[in-house]
């Protein structure tokens, strides 16, 4: 029956239907997902979920504090020696010249622009009694080498989108001959993120392709045949976007540039995993049948079973992420899941079409002859096989205990979070410029605590919370009421806004607040932001990789109606992934030299590999399945291994090269979890696959299927015992 299905999608006028169908879909979703930067949320606060109490602290300030402010700081440091009056009066013209020039900025109550001869003077009013008193930060280092002037952009609910612009027309106007100029705060932070990530995701695509067809000229040797997995691939990227693009409009879907650019790696390195092993399946039938119809529906009926199951496991994996404390990891996994199952949905459609319609010239120059031999049945896999059929209780033991000691490197990982400085692989304006505050003994006003409590105690709290030397001016901060019989106050921090020393800052100030008795006091504020979100990822580590663990092992005893090989297989991609993880974070501390790692990386990078490693493991162990029941399992696995070594070890590479692409972009994140996810898969097809299960295989024979009929089945003549 399964075959008669896919006879039909692609029979001799049904591959017309199926390839019309699909160019009218992908033209309607590849207008939309063109749009998809209209509804990405790139805030920090929106990854965060509602119980979080940097959360409720935004939530609360909504009325006071507008979320979409974004304090920015134009930091002036002196080439040599200190800032001159000269240079304070230009900076007092340069702040007249950007209020009436820039659009975007806050100019409600006051300068929009606050300069450093500003504040002195404001400060000098309020002394006299001429202003109200408030808090007016300190804008001159000590020294008097670093100077800063503050501002805030709002430019509305999208407006972390739109700075890079406004960024540009500042620094043009901010030169000064014997000073650097920076722009800094967390508008400079958002003009550099959205700078870098400008027109990259067009060059990561391409250059991701550029990688992939490479490996499929390699693969195939044929001028031809690597166009038909590509545009099948290029498909399904610009139809998944579109999908996207309407759950995030229509569904609240959270995307973000971080899922926009995984989405696009996962689907066409998946995508060409799912085409490489349909065109290798169709090449074996067009050997053993004439007309080529017939030849694409037996493919279809043998390979979709493994490619079906492999899409379910990567999508109900990602879907796992939906359990998630934190918003961004939440959103990530529906959005890489539609990915998948569009994926999976052109593969196994357009793409079989795509293949009958050109007929057998499209593998020119080794077209896959009616009646010809197959060739990988003595091929290099078919040694490597013959070989691990010696000992192969020996060398599983061997290839367990190796990966077991890599996995030991995991102990240098430090996933405690990065500062703004250690985040990036390149240095930018926004950096620069904190790191000549911090030098030079300056608070960067834009960081700041902020804390919210009941009226009669706010003054108790503010106490408590000024003991800690690392806040700015505690004393002068003003307390503002917020209704309801509550208030609040802020203070800077002398910190990093994402480094541990703020965290530490953070901490202590809660603590300092949560003692005071009645005052329900809480504590937010940017820092607290970075510093909820790493308390998140470390909850969703503990939730969402047990549970990724059990939703894959289900899935695996399903399709190969087992008990043990799903178990042993689990073992093999935990073990991959120790290694992968181990090896990586040995990189990162002596080759890359990062100063660690993103609390959410080791989860991202778990997700990524188990989802993914255990599809190569899938695609041989029902290879072996269908195998058994002619041959046995040890002969069937030794058929599987050479049917499937090719044409694995060809995917693992196409995937492997489209996560390493992620290095290409200046963040360490990114370059961390393609590294480590490029490595993992190169382990899980070199190594796992070909290795380690296929020893496994051999060692144990029938007994691999338990509790299943196929170990209950009387010995076939062919198994015979291998020494172990």
């Amino acid at each position: 029956m399964h075959r008669q299905i896919a006879g039909k999608l692609t029979g001799p006028v049904t591959k017309w239907i199926v390839l019309a169908v699909s160019l009218i879909a992908v033209v309607g979703l590849s207008s939309l997902g063109a749009k998809l930067g209209d509804v990405k949320n790139n805030e920090a606060s929106s990854w965060l979920p509602g119980s979080a109490e940097a959360t409720k602290v935004t939530d609360a300030l909504s009325k006071d504090v507008d979320p979409n402010d974004i304090p920015t700081l134009i930091v002036y440091q002196a080439k040599s020696g200190k800032l001159t009056d000269a240079d304070f009066k230009a900076m007092d013209a340069q702040a007249v010249e950007i209020e009436a020039k820039i659009d975007g900025l806050v100019k409600e109550g006051g300068p929009a622009v606050l300069t450093p001869n500003r504040a002195d003077q404001l400060r000098a009013a309020m002394e006299a009694g001429e202003a109200p008193k408030a808090f007016v930060p300190t804008l001159k280092s000590p020294d008097g080498e670093v100077a800063y002037s503050y501002f805030t952009f709002n430019f509305g609910k999208d407006g972390w989108n739109k700075i890079p612009e406004p960024a540009d027309e500042i620094r043009d106007l901010t030169k000064m001959d014997g000073v650097n100029v920076y722009l800094g705060g967390f508008g400079g932070q958002a003009s550099d993120f959205a700078s870098s990530f400008e027109g990259s995701h067009t060059s990561l695509i391409l250059i991701t392709l550029g990688v992939v067809i490479l490996i499929l000229l390699f693969t195939y040797r044929s001028p031809t045949l690597w166009l038909l997995p590509i545009i099948s691939s290029v498909v399904a990227f610009q139809a998944s976007g579109g999908v996207v693009y309407l759950l995030a409009k229509y569904a609240d879907l959270t995307v973000n540039d971080q899922s926009q650019y995984i989405l696009g790696i996962l689907v066409i390195g998946a995508g060409t995993d799912y085409a490489l092993l349909l065109v290798a399946r169709y090449r074996e039938e067009l050997r053993t049948h004439e007309d080529r119809h017939e030849a694409m529906a037996f493919a279809l009926h043998r390979a979709a079973p493994a490619i079906i199951a492999s899409a379910a496991t990567v999508a109900i994996g990602l879907l796992c992420l939906t359990f998630a404390d934190l918003n961004s990891t939440a959103g990530l996994g529906p959005v890489l899941a539609v990915g998948v199952a569009v994926t999976l949905l052109v593969m196994v459609t357009l793409l079989p079409a795509l293949l009958v319609i050109f007929g057998r010239w499209i593998f020119w120059p080794k077209r896959p002859g009616f009646g010809s031999v197959e060739p990988t049945s003595t091929g290099m896999w078919a040694r490597v096989g013959q070989r691990i059929k010696v000992r192969p209780r020996a060398i599983w033991a061997t290839t367990a205990v190796i990966l077991l000691i890599a996995s030991l490197g995991m102990v240098k990982l430090n996933a405690t979070g990065l500062s703004t400085e250690d985040s990036f692989t390149q240095t930018f304006d926004s950096v620069t410029a904190q790191k000549a505050l911090f030098a030079h003994d300056l608070a960067d006003n834009s960081n700041t605590v902020q804390v919210v409590a009941n009226d009669d105690k706010i003054e108790a709290v503010k106490a408590a919370v000024g003991r800690s030397n690392a806040i700015a001016d505690v004393e002068s901060a003003t307390i503002k009421p917020l209704g309801g019989g509550r208030s609040w106050f802020e203070a800077s921090i002398t910190e990093d806004v994402s480094s541990p020393k703020a965290f530490d800052i953070v901490k202590d100030a809660r603590a300092a607040a949560h003692a005071i008795d009645g005052a329900d006091a809480l504590v937010g504020g940017g820092a607290a932001l970075y510093l909820d979100t790493k308390i998140a990822a470390d909850r969703d580590n503990k939730v969402i990789i047990p549970l990724v663990l059990i939703v894959v092992f289900v899935i695996l005893m399903l399709l190969l109606r087992a008990l043990l090989a799903p178990l042993l297989l689990m073992v093999t991609v935990v073990l991959s992934f120790g290694a992968a993880l181990g090896i990586s974070s040995l990189i990162f501390r002596y080759i890359f030299d990062f100063a660690g790692a993103d609390p959410g990386f080791p989860l991202f990078a778990f997700v990524f590999l188990v989802a993914l490693g255990i599809d190569y493991n899938i695609f041989l162990m029902t290879r072996v399945r269908e195998e058994t029941a002619k041959h046995g399992t040890r002969k069937g696995s030794l058929v599987a291994l050479s049917s499937t070594g090719g044409v694995i070890t060809s995917a693992g590479l196409v995937l492997a090269a489209t996560f390493a692409v992620l290095g290409t972009l200046p963040f360490v994140f990114l370059a961390e979890l393609g590294t480590t996810v490029a490595l993992g898969v190169l382990l899980d097809t070199l190594i796992v696959r070909s290795v380690l299960v296929t020893a496994l295989n051999l060692d144990l024979g029938g007994k691999i299927w338990w509790p299943s009929k196929l170990d209950r089945d009387p010995p076939i003549a062919e198994e015979t015992p291998v020494n172990a």
